[in-house]
């Protein structure tokens, strides 16, 4: 049975419902319903929860917190047990999350209520699909999802860590696991080697219609489907022939969009971004890609935005649905009903309407590069990369990027370009190299301000440098680091100098030549 028509009725339901909907209202009333279920918590009695009766009331009591903060004051001496600490009853599930740089690993407090808010956001976002594609049957077949391995390690009695993605499959009801893949013992494959071999041979037995996921595991698993289809003599048609919409979330689709077009060609998908992090799903595109994701108001999660350049002040400005302007680059942090109390979630956001609210994600907090005061943030890393590439029509798999601080007093620093193309260069590897920072450095001239200043004359960061990496690359560090799949993905920018140098050091890259000419040479050659 195909529950399309069912989902199109409750859709137009809905959609009547967020048209109606004031955001300051909503945001408010939703921020007073989870401070009165936690105010007989050692957190809400602490901050005297009582006494709170507006947003204004909460911001005077409840100061911005990092994971850090929380683990220290309040989680790390009673974990796994959180009972009645931050939120009230047990804490069953912490979804584990760790840096590809950094390896710290962190536990995010998961509660079955953040499932269910995620279950209503995966809703919204097909009610806003059907609105656009009311031909579409998403539901008619089977949904195709490329996430981390669903296997949990119970660390105390009833309660369990892994994957968010685990946690939601031990959640699911049973009329939706049956129209998901993968299923059973394969949803437990935790090597991303043996997933991509299993399920690329599996998605062939299936009339699959929905696909969800990370844009580059996504890439990569098409890519071993399409290898399947070949091998047993079904050409070079759609991939997945009868797919009709694609759910992706955690790195920019722009970096994959051609790639992933090869294998969307011929079918009738529509592709829509999902704002998902393992502490809520925050927002997913009800319009266009490019033009924003819709904030969810009434999820369960109350958010707040500071501007970017008051990260870390002593007295931050703290606006939220009321009061957020458009154009204005501010970090996110989030109320949530697993017990985060503003938690600065790392992100970087921007609205482009505020009525509904509409936002740009534009990359993390700690994926903004200015050692050399140069204020640069993912989303310009990211356009200046992907510019220069289609100037030289150079497919790219992958980048990351880092800072080189001055060996000596009165050199300046610059960045280095790490890039693994998505095929062999058809051409002089040096003066690509070249022609591509020029192109790079261009870009972000023109679209950054502090970054221009910097670099008139070369005076605050000297011309930024690129590497090639070979094909493969990163995919193979990805591998040592055991950090295939799921949630991970390589970092874009890498901000600490000694961390960047580390990472290029596991690459083979020498980031310390000995002079500005032989370091010329080295770079563009060095892996």
């Amino acid at each position: 049975m195909d529950p399309t028509p069912i989902l199109r009725l409750l859709a137009s339901r809905r959609l009547a419902k967020l048209d109606r909907m004031d955001p300051a209202a909503t945001q408010q009333r939703t921020l007073l319903a989870l401070v009165e279920a936690a105010r007989r918590t050692n957190f809400g009695q602490e901050h005297g929860f009582d006494e709170i009766h507006s947003v204004a009331d909460y911001q005077a009591r409840v100061p911005l917190r990092s994971f850090e903060d929380f683990w220290a004051d309040y989680w790390k001496a009673a974990w796994p047990v959180l009972d009645r600490v931050t939120w009230p009853g047990r804490i069953p599930f912490f979804a584990r999350t760790s840096g590809t740089t950094t390896g710290r690993t962190k536990f995010i407090p998961i509660t079955k209520q953040i499932i269910k808010g995620n279950e209503r956001a995966g809703f919204d976002l097909m009610c806003f699909h059907l609105a656009q594609r009311p031909e579409s049957r998403p539901l008619s077949g089977k949904s195709f999802i490329v996430a981390g391995s669903a296997a949990l390690e119970e660390v105390s009695p009833g309660v369990f860590s892994g994957d968010v993605s685990g946690i939601n499959t031990k959640l699911m009801p049973s009329w939706v696991s049956r129209r998901i893949l993968p299923a059973g013992e394969h949803a437990l494959i935790s090597n991303w080697d043996e997933k991509v071999q299993v399920l690329s041979r599996q998605a062939l037995e299936h009339r699959i219609t929905m696909v969800s996921g990370m844009c580059n595991w996504l890439l990569a698993m098409l890519d071993a489907i399409r290898q399947r289809r070949r091998e047993a003599g079904l050409g070079d048609g759609p991939t997945l022939p009868d797919l009709q919409l694609m759910i992706h979330s955690g790195v920019p689709m722009d970096l994959y969009s051609e790639r992933l077009g090869a294998h969307l060609e011929g079918t009738a998908v529509e592709t829509r971004e999902l704002y998902a992090a393992s502490e809520g799903f925050i927002a997913c595109a009800d319009r266009g890609p490019g033009e924003g994701l819709r904030m969810m108001l009434d999820n369960e999660l109350f958010m707040e935005f500071v501007p970017i350049e008051e990260l870390g002040s002593d007295n931050p400005r703290r606006f939220w649905a009321a009061d957020v302007e458009r154009g204005v680059d501010y970090a996110i942090a989030l109320t949530n009903n697993a017990g985060l109390w503003s938690y600065l979630l790392g992100d970087v956001v921007r609205f482009v309407d505020t009525r509904p609210l509409r936002m740009l994600v534009l990359g993390r907090t700690s994926q903004m590069l200015s050692p050399f005061g140069e204020h640069l943030i993912a989303a310009e890393i990211d356009a200046a990369v992907r510019a220069a590439a289609q100037g030289l029509g150079i497919g790219f798999a992958e980048y990351t990027v880092g800072p080189v601080l001055p060996e000596r007093l009165g050199a300046r620093g610059y960045h280095v370009y790490v890039i693994e193309p998505s095929a062999p260069l058809e051409g002089e590897p040096q003066a690509l190299a070249r022609a591509a920072a020029q192109r790079i450095d261009r870009v972000l001239c023109e679209k950054n301000e502090d970054y221009q200043a910097q670099r008139r004359g070369d005076q605050g960061v000297a011309p930024p440098r690129v590497a090639w990496a070979e094909p493969g690359t990163f995919q193979s560090w990805m591998r040592a680091k055991n950090k295939l799949g799921g949630q991970h993905k390589v970092p874009r920018v890498t901000a600490k100098p000694d961390r960047f140098a580390a990472l290029a050091d596991e690459l083979g890259l020498d980031l310390q030549p000995t002079s500005r000419e032989a370091g010329d040479a080295r770079l563009e050659q060095a892996v």
